[in-house]
Order: structure tokens, then sequence, then C-alpha cells
């Protein structure tokens, strides 16, 4: 692993164990990073600095175009979703935008049954893709760049996920999509919203379902993940909402320091991001990860860990990828 990667994961401090109901959360701590600035999306969006397009009028389905009109870096996190303009899409990696630049990025679709303008704009939708499809995307994403250099996806296997998941919480959308599933355990997401507070310097979150270890995502800045905070938490609490059957063992901070080593020693790959820094790629050992890194600094990881199902998987090939090009 990249030492100022390794540097930082070793360096990183954690907080009580929080339980709710069958998912439990330790908080996370840095106080080795710091320094670049730079907004989130919602900011961005809120503040009128960031606008997110279709590539043209036609539209491509795997690609967007996003405009930084601030005077400081944007950073976008790896399965945000935005909403609108001919059909809801995720972003497939983290991504850190240049000040005053215009750049186009890889996205996967969330919404199947819909293929014409809502909106010019897209929206911030206040979600991150669950965490089950959050780290098969990214796994997906890692074959992409080794075979390619691309940040594509496997969109069938996106589509899939959502699929699985409408099903798991009984919902029927009349357009397949993502949001819906969430909307319609607002209630309970809430009550996950309530439990887990984010504490007044905490920069990251490593989380349990069902008392195994599922992932963690760490931020540079605890502005940042304070704002990007919730989005996190409903992204792993859908999968605890639809998964109690599981026995709910022990969690504790000796649990996740071993995760958090176990991702230490995976190697990564150093590809070039479409925005500032370099992105790295890890899979190695039942776990699967990225890290964005910029002038010293990492800007986001996130680990996850994957099953013996989940690893086998499958991605699409390029020709099949090029089908959803609209």
């Amino acid at each position: 692993m990249n030492k100022t990667i390794t540097d930082y994961l070793t360096a990183i401090e954690f907080g009580e164990v929080q339980q709710f109901k069958n998912m439990a959360v330790i908080p996370l701590f840095s106080k080795t990073n710091g320094g670049l600035n730079y907004l989130t999306m919602k900011e961005a969006l809120d503040k009128s600095l960031l606008t997110v397009k279709e590539i043209d009028k036609d539209g491509s389905v795997p690609e967007l175009k996003v405009k930084n009109k601030a005077k400081i870096p944007i950073f976008l996190l790896d399965g945000e979703e935005l909403i609108g303009a001919k059909q809801n899409r995720v972003l497939n990696t983290s991504i850190l935008l240049k000040a005053k630049c215009e750049t186009i990025i890889s996205v996967s679709c969330t919404e199947q049954g819909r293929w014409s303008y809502m909106s010019d704009e897209f929206h911030d939708s206040g979600l991150v893709m669950s965490n089950k499809a959050r780290k098969l995307k990214s796994r997906s994403v890692a074959k992409s760049l080794k075979s390619s250099m691309e940040f594509s996806a496997d969109q069938s296997e996106v589509w899939d996920g959502i699929e699985e998941l409408s099903k798991d919480a009984e919902v029927q959308s009349p357009t397949n999509s993502m949001k819906d599933v969430f909307e319609s355990k607002k209630e309970d997401l809430e009550e996950y919203l309530k439990a887990f507070k984010c504490l007044a310097t905490q920069t990251g979150v490593i989380v349990f379902i069902n008392g195994k270890v599922e992932g963690f995502d760490i931020i540079s800045l605890n502005s940042a993940y304070k704002d990007i905070h919730p989005k996190l938490l409903k992204s792993y609490a859908i999968d605890s909402i639809l998964d109690r059957k599981g026995k709910n063992g022990k969690q504790t901070v000796d649990k996740a320091k071993m995760f958090i080593n176990k991702a230490i020693k995976c190697r990564g790959k150093k590809y070039d991001s479409k925005g500032l820094g370099s992105d790295y790629r890890f899979d190695a050992n039942m776990t699967v990860g990225s890290a964005l890194v910029y002038s010293g600094k990492v800007i986001h990881t996130a680990f996850f860990k994957i099953s013996e199902s989940e690893k086998v998987g499958h991605i699409s090939d390029l020709g099949s990828r090029k089908r959803y090009r609209m």
C-alpha cells in the first residue's frame, strides 16, 4: 500500500461503539490530514457553484458533464446520487474537481425505466447508494480500470442490485428507481440518523451489521464529513433495515482495528483521477477498497468486506457496457 495511505490509516483514532438494532457504528477521527480546503457536492450545489448536466442534449448513460464555478476544489463522493435530467445517476468514484473547470465524469444509472428530461440540471438526492451495491460497483470499477483504464461500472450489476434492494423492501417503482426504495423506508432511516449522530471532530465511520464488519469511510475534512455523514449512514442503514435475520454478535474496537489492519495489507494500483490527484484501487483478502490522494493528503478512502458470493460477481465486457450509451 502507498505510504501516504498507510500512515493515514495507522494514525486513525477510534470512538466508542454505538449500537442501534442490528447495526453498530464506531466513529473515526484523524489528526494527521486536514490541510486542503474544498466544498462538498451538496454545499456547491446549494451555493450554485456546481452545475451537473447531461454531456449533450442526447445524453450518455455512463457520463455526465460537471462544471466547478468555485475558486476551490469540489469533492464528489463515490456512490453519491444525482437526480433529474434524463435519468438518475451515481458517481462511479470519488473525485476532487479542479477549481473553475469543466469535467466529464463516469457514472452509473439508478433509474432504469426513464430516459426523458425531468430537468435541465441534476440535483443532490441526499443519498449514497446502498453499501451492498456500492462495494460491488467499487470492485467492477477496479476491474474496468485494470482492463481498459476506464472508470466504468457493470451497469447490469448495478441494476440487479437495485432490483434486489426493491424486492427486499417490497417496493414496486414505476422507473425502478433506487431513490424510491430509500423513500419507502424514510421513517426507519430517520431512526438510524437519530441514533448515530455525527460527533464534533468526526471524520469517518466503520460499520457493523449483524455483528460483522461491513466497511468504513474516512474523509479528510471534518466539515466535509459532517455534511456527508447522513448520506453515508443511510447507505449502511438501508442494508441493516433489510437484513435483520442474522445474529447480532459483539462489536468491538479491536475488531474494527483488525479490519483496518487488513486494509493496510492490501496491495493497490494507482491510476490518474479524472479530477485532482490519484485514484488507488485495492482488492485482496475478501476486501475491496479505494483511496483518493492529492498533494500528499488522503482526501477519501473506503474499504468494504465482501463475501465469497460477492467476490465471484460478474462484469460486462467493454462491448456490453457500450450498449448503455444513449
